[in-house]
């Protein structure tokens, strides 16, 4: 196994010579054995342990071992303890996940302040296949049928192509001695269940059961290969990139077969997991959105908009007469006049007694209305907008310069009549939108 692992290391991982390397070390026969032959294989790298205490004693005994071993390779270790229950607790989530969360964050710690390149866990084939049926039992796309990456940024896997038993074998032969973790043995857990239960039936289906799911993954991960070749062609086609979101046509998407299929490869990196309400988006009214946790699909007319997320708190901020503060997410200059020059988007010019200080900026909302200058009669600024053919987006982000309930400027687009000068004003204010 020596051998096999060494020729993996450089066919795989080459990166990793030369590299401080943290390897996760519960005390287990496969922690123990990844460390045992990245020392015979010559990495320089440091044990790292993670003491959950939730086995009393057990887990204890588990620390202490880990430390023996560091000591028997001749390599550093790092320890640190968890009150995974509290933090399970806190999160509201199960002890597995809240193990798994602390676990990763502390080796990430690690990398960042110790300067390690790489964390190496112990997972192996036997992992991947249990990985594969939990996945299957929830129901999941080709991704959660691929198993557990070789590589996940900074973290590898490189037990991966071996098997329990050959890792068994190799302990027993090198007389290595591990921890058993009683947990393993309990059939309340999904995997264990399955690492129990139903892989041992699996296997006495074919003698080559391993062997051939080693295959079928290797046909899988190709298929997802070709697959995202295409996705990544298709996103250049389609997602036209603006300022600060994607533009994406929506009638190409229509005809795309099978569509529900096509939207989760499209969309499913942005969180988004309601495919019927992502279809009907595509023929709904413009306005719509959907949701992620971190994104969010607006039909526009013809387009949809995919953008991140942001709050959707209305912001209020006051303005003096000098103009905006620091605070304010755009800058507006106040000052006198003593005539009226040409205005722009940019600049415009009021009547200083028909404002009410401080004036209060702040986004639109619906059923904001206002005059425009150089028309009769009021006016909706949804409608407004709609002649303007801003996009659902940039109405989103349009900014009003109000005094009390009345718009004074649809800043940078249109100023109310109701504050233009006049043959009867007594002082010219020049409002600027600065750059």
């Amino acid at each position: 196994m020596l051998e096999s692992f060494k020729n993996h290391i450089e066919t795989t991982f080459p990166f990793v010579k030369g590299k401080r390397l943290l390897v996760a070390c519960s005390g287990g026969v496969d922690s123990v054995v990844l460390a045992c032959l990245c020392v015979q294989a010559g990495l320089e790298i440091t044990l790292a342990h993670c003491n959950f205490k939730l086995r009393g004693e057990e887990s204890e005994g588990d620390e202490a071992f880990v430390h023996r071993v560091a000591k028997e390779l001749n390599v550093e270790v790092v320890t640190r303890s968890f009150n995974t229950k509290s933090y399970a607790a806190q999160h509201r989530g199960s002890v597995q996940m809240a193990a798994r969360k602390l676990r990763y964050h502390w080796f990430q710690e690690l990398v960042n302040s110790k300067g390690f390149a790489y964390v190496l866990t112990a997972h192996h084939a036997d992992d991947m296949l249990e990985t594969f049926f939990i996945n299957l039992s929830r129901g999941t796309g080709i991704e959660g049928l691929l198993g557990i990456p070789v590589q996940q940024g900074n973290i590898l896997r490189p037990l991966l192509p071996f098997s329990r038993s050959a890792i068994m074998a190799y302990a027993k032969a090198e007389c290595i001695t591990w921890r058993e973790d009683s947990s393993n043995a309990e059939t309340k857990y999904l995997r264990n269940k399955i690492r129990l239960n139903i892989v041992p039936q699996l296997k006495t289906l074919h003698p080559a059961f391993s062997d051939n799911f080693k295959q079928t993954q290797h046909y899988l991960r190709q298929t997802h290969s070709m697959l995202q070749s295409h996705l990544i062609q298709l996103k250049q086609q389609l997602f036209q990139e603006c300022e600060d979101h994607f533009s994406i046509a929506i009638q190409p998407l229509l005809q795309l077969r099978p569509l529900e299929a096509y939207l989760y490869g499209l969309f499913h990196e942005y969180g988004f997991t309601e495919w019927n309400d992502v279809k009907h988006l595509l023929t709904t009214t413009s306005g719509k959105r959907v949701y992620s946790k971190t994104h969010s699909l607006v039909k526009d007319r013809t387009h949809v908009l995919l953008t991140q997320r942001v709050t959707e708190e209305k912001q209020v901020f006051w303005v003096s007469e000098a103009g905006t503060d620091s605070k304010c997410p755009i800058q507006l200059q106040i000052a006198p006049a003593t005539t009226v020059e040409k205005s722009s988007c940019n600049v415009i010019y009021v009547a200083k007694e028909a404002l009410h200080f401080p004036l209060q900026l702040r986004n639109w909302q619906k059923g904001d209305y206002f005059y425009p200058f150089g028309m009769q009669g009021c006016k909706k600024l949804s409608k407004f907008f709609k002649d303007e053919r801003m996009d659902v987006l940039s109405k989103d982000k349009q900014w009003l310069l109000c005094s009390g309930e009345a718009v004074v400027w649809v800043v940078g687009r249109r100023l109310d009549a109701r504050f233009k000068v006049t043959a009867s004003t007594q002082t010219i204010l020049k409002i600027t939108l600065l750059p």
